[in-house]
C-alpha cells in the first residue's frame, strides 16, 4: 500500500528546487521565497488531512481500467515522445513491424500508414481490443513482452514504447526483441525517464469499486538499459532525452499557494498549479522520455 498526502508532495516540490537553486543559478531572493512558502503551506490547514492510501496493482489490471480513457487528449509525455519515435522509424523501409506493448495501437497505426506490416502484442486484453478497432489491417495477439508470441527472425523492426517501466528486469525483454529480430533489423524503444517517475509520473486508476490504485513502475537508469541490450547482441545507434520546459531561471514567486488540490486522479499535476515557481524550478529541463534506438549486429547469424 502507498499513502500520499498533498501537503507532503508540495514540500518534497519545495525541497527538489532548493536543491537545484544550491548549485544552479537562481535570484537572491529564490531562497527565502521558497522556505516562506513551504511556511505557508504547513499553516495550511486543507493540507493537514489523512494521506490517500493507494493499492499497488499490477499492469494488466490497471490497464483493464486504463483502456477506457487511455486516449484522451492531454497525456503530455504523448507529443514528445511520438515526435521522437517516428523522426526515427521514419527513416526505415517498410517492412514487418512488432509493435510489443502495442497498448490501443498508438504507433501500430502509424506503422501501418508507412506500409509495415504490423503485428501488435500486448498482455492486456482490453487495450488489444482497443487495438483492432483503431487498426483493422493490423495483427493483434496477446502475449507478455517476455515471452512475444512471434517467430524467430521475424521482423524488420520492433517498437516498444512507455511500457519498460512496467518491467522489474528489463534482460529476458531484450533477449526476445533480438530473438525476434532479423540481422540488421532495428529496435526503438521509448520510456518514461526515471527522474519524471521521480517527480510522480505514475499511472493511477480506479479500481471497480472505486478504490485508488497506482500502476507498478520501475526505474531504469542507462546502465540497466545497456545490460540488458548489448549481452543480446543489440547495438546502440542514438540515445535522446526530450526535456520537459526548461526554467530560464529560478526565480522567487512566493505567493500563496490558491486552489484546491483536485481530486486524488489528478495528482500529482494539480498540485503542482498550487506552487508553479517551486515546481518550474524543480523539474524545468529535466527529460520526460527516454528513447533509445538499436540494431541487431547484421553479421549475428
Amino acid at each position: 500500500m502507498i499513502h500520499q498526502r498533498a501537503l507532503e508532495y508540495l514540500l518534497g516540490i519545495e525541497g527538489a528546487a532548493l536543491l537545484r537553486s544550491f548549485t544552479e543559478e537562481s535570484g537572491p531572493e529564490f531562497g527565502r521565497a521558497r522556505v516562506a512558502e513551504i511556511r505557508r503551506l504547513l499553516e495550511m490547514a486543507e493540507l493537514d488531512v489523512e494521506p490517500v492510501a493507494a493499492e499497488r496493482v499490477a499492469p494488466v489490471d490497471g490497464y483493464r481500467v486504463w483502456a477506457e480513457t487511455y486516449d484522451v487528449p492531454g497525456n503530455g509525455l504523448f507529443g514528445p515522445e511520438e515526435e521522437a519515435v517516428h523522426a526515427i522509424l521514419a527513416e526505415l523501409s517498410p517492412g514487418i513491424a512488432v509493435d510489443a506493448a502495442c497498448g490501443t495501437g498508438r504507433h501500430s497505426g502509424w506503422l501501418a500508414g508507412r506500409g509495415h506490416r504490423v503485428i501488435g502484442v500486448d498482455a492486456s486484453p482490453d487495450m488489444l481490443a482497443r487495438a483492432r478497432n483503431r487498426v483493422p489491417d493490423g495483427d493483434f495477439r496477446e502475449g507478455p513482452l517476455e515471452a512475444l508470441p512471434v517467430p524467430d527472425e521475424h521482423a524488420d523492426v520492433v517498437v516498444c514504447a512507455l511500457a519498460l517501466s512496467h518491467v522489474a528486469d528489463l534482460k529476458p525483454v531484450f533477449a526476445e526483441f533480438a530473438r525476434v529480430l532479423r540481422p540488421g533489423g532495428h529496435l526503438v524503444v521509448s520510456d518514461i525517464s526515471q527522474e519524471w517517475i521521480a517527480m510522480g509520473s505514475v499511472p493511477r486508476v480506479r479500481l471497480a469499486d472505486g478504490r485508488p490504485a497506482l500502476l507498478a513502475v520501475h526505474r531504469h537508469r542507462a546502465p540497466d538499459f545497456l545490460g540488458a541490450a548489448l549481452p543480446a547482441g543489440l547495438r546502440v545507434l542514438s540515445c535522446a532525452e526530450p526535456p520537459a520546459r526548461p526554467a530560464s531561471a529560478l526565480t522567487a514567486g512566493a505567493e500563496l499557494p490558491g486552489g484546491e488540490t483536485g481530486p486524488w486522479d489528478r495528482w500529482p499535476w494539480s498540485l503542482a498549479e498550487l506552487v508553479p515557481h517551486a515546481w518550474a524550478a524543480a523539474t524545468g529541463g529535466l527529460p520526460q522520455v527516454v528513447i533509445w534506438h538499436f540494431q541487431r549486429d547484421p553479421a549475428d547469424r
